[in-house]
């Protein structure tokens, strides 16, 4: 895993849950994107579960923390801009997932007490489909819609594709459907389908898929639906969203219903009694999985009654009255052959271990993830080893260890490389945190220059939030930079240059060359923290680049301190001395006064350094006292530490980008390193030789929420949270994804959880988005 995620997290500083949060989401962003849209991922189930359980983690100790681009607030991935969007008349929210034994007996407990139950609950258990999820509108019994999931709030218009599948009729049969309702389940493949399709594309030299989940969601995601018809795909019915009357009292009558009305349902679903049913249910699934002929990754849990699940309501993005069971990974042994390093877009250098093909619960493996240079020096793991492999999610797997007695006496020890694979050979570094303490990762310091990360950077830079330029998505970035046409984002304004070329392509025509070159010409003019947040600079998202954006105004102005920042960064001791828990800036700043001034004691020797340090500088406080004395054991060790720290500190404009709101140390130190390197600087100046950045907008003053914190929580029905977010900004709010005893204000749409009881805790006041925009005049 990234960066130092094996310190537990009661031992993480706020300095390192902030960068750890901030690399996680961007991280768990980039797993949603290749999974949810690209249909290409690259990473266990189980290696994206620890991610994402990691976050959790580390934001239940930091709940202040919490920030709006959470992964604990996001269901899958935003939609793909190649289909029209569809706004799910209910948000279609994803489950918690469970393990163990344990987990289910946890969650039947946990239904219980909110119930105030004494006896057994009733639950159905269901197959937990490896699929696509996809919503089907019904109105008077005809089929009108269909879209994928998407984000949870808004999909992807499929229904033309959606058409063309057999277990999904156009219009229902038999009796008793509301007039409209939306009926929700998983588009899947059948493993001998799955086989055939790959063997076919193999063998007329097109894309293969990893495993089924990718190829029915690569079908459904055609942009011709010719080509969907042309692949088996199936569906099973499992779900409901939008209804305009009720049908059924009990989940097991309501898939009875949908079976009644022409669906497909899974038949080894069965409605069980208490925790003995829940486990003898995952029991008779597991025996199942082999047999069934299609991927089942584990078994859904659901309180059978409605009702209960209408009182059990949602938590965050997650119902209280399910959860998924997920099966354990599957294992083998096979042999090392080779390792390869891949680069990613934030220059993380990746091993992937090159194995000798192995069948692993029905799909043949060749590629394994080795994490990074620790993992591999952890397992010792060499080329030629036999190694214990484990596949958890049926997409790339792990080697959790190798077996000794059978290494060669050859093998030797792998040296992980210095230098970039990419042709420039790139110097290789360690990350390091806050504190300057190194980590597990491995990054190229090319950035742009680095071809490996180019693509992925150019993607970034013209990604919705950034640059949002129409018609330049992965295909056209692969295409044009093939041809040595992009090899930075000022390129992108230059391709107007290349129009006779482009319109020899094939599928440019003149149309949509024409609106490709306005698409690009309409962002020559982009708002500062757009610029800033397009450069791809690690550690500086949205919510950051918007403070810079204030606190700045203008692109020269950023760009001037940020250049003078890379030479004025603190050094380690600096760095770790500002990092101490129990030394806040007040303690550090008396330790460089005393560092300064080194005035002459007469302490007697005997004493204590706590005592020591007590009489030298008197402005510290116990807990700082403590905390010196436990890091540096004795007076002559502080003293020494405390002049280095003294000249090491960081210059003003360093200070100044770290002092700005929610910047921060971290972020600082990874602007001053993006603008340290040569060729950066060239590329943010190239850059701004094409475009006119717009100052930033200072939020207003003199509004009704100037000043207040705000939170939103639920579904908002007349704008996105993204928008109102803005809107609040603009006017001079501060936005926060959590409630504390200092948030002012709860905006609360349906569908509203666990933020509303904390809202009761603090006495927050919490108001409708009606009410809402009312207040602001809207």
């Amino acid at each position: 895993m990234d960066s130092a995620r094996t310190k537990p997290i009661d031992q993480l500083t706020e300095a390192e849950a902030v960068q750890e949060l901030t690399a996680l989401a961007d991280e768990i962003a980039a797993h949603d994107i290749r999974y949810y849209q690209e249909d290409a991922p690259t990473v266990s189930d189980a290696d994206y579960d620890a991610l994402k359980q990691r976050n959790a983690a580390v934001e239940q100790r930091f709940p202040h923390l919490v920030r709006d681009n959470s992964p604990s607030l996001r269901v899958g991935a935003a939609r793909s801009e190649q289909f029209a969007p569809v706004e799910h008349g209910v948000p279609m929210l994803s489950l918690d997932n469970a393990f163990s034994d344990e987990d289910a007996l946890e969650f039947d407990a946990r239904v219980k007490r909110f119930l105030r139950l004494d006896g057994e609950v009733a639950y159905t258990a269901e197959p937990k489909i490896d699929g696509l999820s996809a919503s089907v509108l019904y109105r008077d019994g005809r089929l009108v819609r269909a879209a994928t999931r998407g984000d949870g709030r808004v999909g992807e218009d499929v229904t033309e594709n959606i058409r063309t599948i057999g277990d999904i009729p156009h219009k229902l049969s038999g009796s008793g459907w509301p007039s409209e309702i939306e009926i929700r389940g998983e588009v899947y493949l059948g493993a001998e389908e799955f086989a055939a399709l790959n063997a076919a594309a193999e063998a007329a030299g097109q894309r293969t898929y990893a495993n089924p989940r990718n190829a029915a969601a690569g079908s459904l995601r055609q942009i011709d639906s010719k080509i969907t018809a042309q692949r088996p795909l199936r569906f099973f019915a499992y779900a409901w969203g939008l209804f305009s009357t009720p049908f059924a009292e009990t989940q097991w009558e309501a898939l009875q219903m949908l079976k009644a009305w022409g669906f497909q349902v899974t038949p080894q679903s069965r409605r069980v009694e208490g925790v003995e049913g829940l486990l003898e249910a995952y029991r008779y699934m597991e025996a199942e999985r082999p047999k069934l002929g299609f991927d089942i990754d584990g078994v859904v849990y659901k309180v059978d009654r409605l009702d209960w699940q209408q009182r059990l309501g949602f938590v965050s993005r997650a119902p209280r009255w399910g959860i998924a069971r997920k099966f354990p990974a599957q294992q083998a042994r096979t042999v090392l052959e080779a390792i390869d390093i891949q680069v990613g877009r934030t220059g993380a250098l990746t091993p992937v271990a090159r194995l000798q093909p192995v069948t692993v619960g029905g799909v043949v493996v060749t590629n394994a993830t080795l994490h990074n240079a620790d993992e591999i020096a952890r397992l010792d793991v060499r080329i030629g080893d036999t190694v214990i492999l484990q596949r958890a999610g049926d997409v790339i797997p792990q080697i959790l260890s190798i077996i000794p007695e059978e290494r060669p006496a050859d093998a030797e020890p792998y040296d992980f490389p210095h230098l970039c694979p990419c042709p420039l050979k790139t110097e290789v570094v360690r990350e390091t945190t806050a504190s300057g303490a190194e980590t597990v990762v491995r990054r190229c310091s090319g950035e742009f220059a680095c071809p490996f990360q180019k693509l992925a950077h150019l993607r970034h830079f013209v990604s919705r939030r950034a640059f949002d330029i129409e018609g330049l998505g992965e295909k056209q970035l692969t295409l044009f930079s093939e041809r040595g046409w992009l090899n930075s984002p000022a390129d992108i304004f230059r391709l107007h240059e290349k129009r006779d070329e482009l319109l020899a392509l094939d599928r440019f025509g003149e149309t949509s060359v024409r609106n490709l070159l306005d698409g690009i010409e309409a962002r020559r003019e982009i708002a500062l923290e757009r610029f800033v947040y397009g450069l791809g600079i690690r550690h500086v998202g949205e919510t950051t680049s918007l403070a810079l954006a204030r606190h700045f105004e203008t692109a020269e102005a950023f760009v001037a301190t940020a250049r003078a920042a890379a030479d004025q960064t603190a050094g380690s001791l600096y760095a770790e001395l500002s990092d101490l828990e129990g030394l806040g800036p007040t303690a550090l700043a008396a330790v460089l006064d005393f560092a300064r001034s080194r005035p002459a004691l007469l302490i007697p020797a005997s004493a204590s350094l706590e005592e020591h340090l007590r009489l030298a500088i008197p402005r510290l406080n116990a807990r700082a006292r403590t905390a010196l004395a436990e890091r540096f054991g004795d007076w002559a060790s502080f003293e020494a530490a405390a002049a280095q720290a003294l000249a090491q500190t960081p210059g003003e404009a360093f200070q100044e980008l770290a002092s700005i709101g929610t910047v921060g140390v971290v972020a600082a130190r990874m602007i001053a390193a993006f603008f340290a390197e040569d060729h950066n600087r060239a590329m943010v100046d190239s850059l701004l030789g094409e475009l006119r950045v717009i100052p930033a907008e200072k939020p207003k003053s003199d509004t009704a929420v100037a000043g207040k914190t705000v939170v939103f929580t639920g579904a908002l029905e007349r704008m996105t949270r993204d928008e109102a977010k803005a809107q609040a900004e603009r006017l001079g709010a501060k936005v926060s994804g959590s409630v504390s005893k200092k948030t002012d204000l709860v905006v609360a749409g349906p569908g509203a959880g666990s933020k509303l009881k904390d809202a009761e805790k603090h006495g927050v006041q919490v108001i409708s988005e009606e009410e809402w925009l009312a207040l602001i005049g809207g």
